[in-house]
């Protein structure tokens, strides 16, 4: 074990750490102001490393693809805790999955095929299986409510599925209070039609609100108030049914910090120029532009900043477009300071175009709640995997 203060001392390299406390803080924090017969399911695709951390925090698991099911499954997460979403399921592995007598977690549903494949599947094996059926936010993403009604007026053709309810995600960093309002009265619509033309009685909506997060220093809101106002539009729901938020990075983002250490220093036209060691390929924040709008940071054991100097902050990638920040005030600093960026614990380690220029993978540490550092994945060399068996026999 180390302490989290050591982490500079034995990484010359980028790495991110992902706080358990302030996590464990923020999922409570979230539910506190939710009501509280609201579930709330985490969406793994925000940040797999956190996962076995949060099992008894969370009520479920949103698990988008084989790769995240194989992760929870080695964490040995309850599948029953587990809805097996994402755009495309390959037939291979709904079929493992149903096969499975012991698999008893949900599964959405994208489009009419997937759920002929789904039910066919259900009969071949005599299994049970419950199914969330995913309305369209007018992307690739789900079915249209003539679909998803035309499946519901045929549903007694499936005995062996348990049509348990909506999903409905329609988009991420959303501030809008009216726009939430708009989507929810919308749901609540529609439940009650399909309750009024087809019988049919939701037993959960799943939904994702996506809450957003102050990535940067203008996007600042007033979130107990946001929070406070989205509760009350649940609450005065006229269809009532279990409701089970799905939300990634709300509850993800602010745990999380990357670390990445100036390596160069230096001018060119005017311009002031740090390196690190870093980069694009390490960090990505949602609505990140060429770094127009600027990210919080600071430089480790360095506070304030000297506001007469401006810094372009750019990776270590062979790309112009390998730039973090812009004209961002530092302190006074030298080549090995380190940087530190927040608010990197949702997707930032697995957005990032990790395999270009075939550079090292950062290491990812847990910061445990009494302040030890756990590392969960050691920096990894990626040239391996951008290696041609071809090229491998002839080394």
């Amino acid at each position: 074990m180390t302490r989290e203060d050591e982490l500079f001392r034995i990484n010359d390299t980028a790495f991110y750490t992902f706080d358990i406390r302030i996590l464990k803080e923020r999922i409570g924090y979230i539910k506190a102001a939710l009501p509280e017969d609201v579930s709330v399911c985490y969406a793994v695709k925000a940040n797999p490393f956190i996962v076995r951390e949060i099992e008894r925090d969370v009520d479920g698991f949103e698990v988008c693809s084989p790769g995240e099911a194989e992760i929870c499954e080695r964490l040995e997460i309850p599948s029953k805790k587990m809805v097996i979403s994402g755009v495309y399921k390959t037939p291979s592995f709904i079929e493992k999955l149903i096969a499975n007598p012991d698999f008893d977690g949900t599964f959405t549903v994208e489009s009419p095929l997937q759920y002929s494949l789904l039910c066919g599947l259900s009969q071949q094996y005599g299994r049970k299986i419950s199914i969330l059926l995913r309305l369209t936010n007018d992307s690739q993403f789900g079915m249209s409510e003539p679909d998803i009604e035309s499946i519901l007026l045929n549903r007694d053709r499936y005995p062996l599925v348990n049509h348990a309810g909506i999903q409905y995600f329609s988009g991420t960093q959303k501030s809008s209070v009216k726009k939430l309002r708009r989507e929810i009265e919308h749901l609540d619509e529609w439940l009650i039609s399909l309750q009024d033309r087809y019988g049919y009685t939701a037993g959960c909506l799943e939904y994702g609100p996506g809450f957003p997060v102050a990535y940067f220093a203008e996007d600042e809101f007033e979130e107990a108030g946001f929070l406070s106002e989205f509760s009350k539009m649940l609450e005065e729901m006229t269809f009532r049914t279990e409701i089970v938020l799905e939300i990634g990075r709300g509850i993800a983002a602010n745990c999380g910090r990357y670390y990445t250490h100036i390596v160069d220093i230096k001018q060119n036209k005017g311009r002031n120029y740090v390196l690190v060691d870093g980069g694009m390929h390490h960090i990505v924040y949602f609505g990140q532009s060429m770094a127009i709008k600027q990210p919080k940071l600071s430089v480790v054991g360095k506070p304030g900043v000297n506001t007469e100097t401006k810094w372009m902050i750019c990776g270590s990638l062979c790309s112009m477009n390998d730039i973090i920040a812009k004209q961002i005030p530092l302190p006074d600093i030298e080549i090995g300071d380190i940087l530190c960026f927040e608010n990197t614990g949702a997707y930032c380690m697995t957005e990032g175009i990790s395999l270009f220029l075939s550079r090292e993978i950062p290491a990812v540490y847990l910061i445990r709640e009494n302040g030890e550092a756990v590392c969960v994945r050691p920096a990894y060399e990626t040239s391996q995997l951008n290696l041609s068996e071809y090229g491998r026999e002839q080394l």
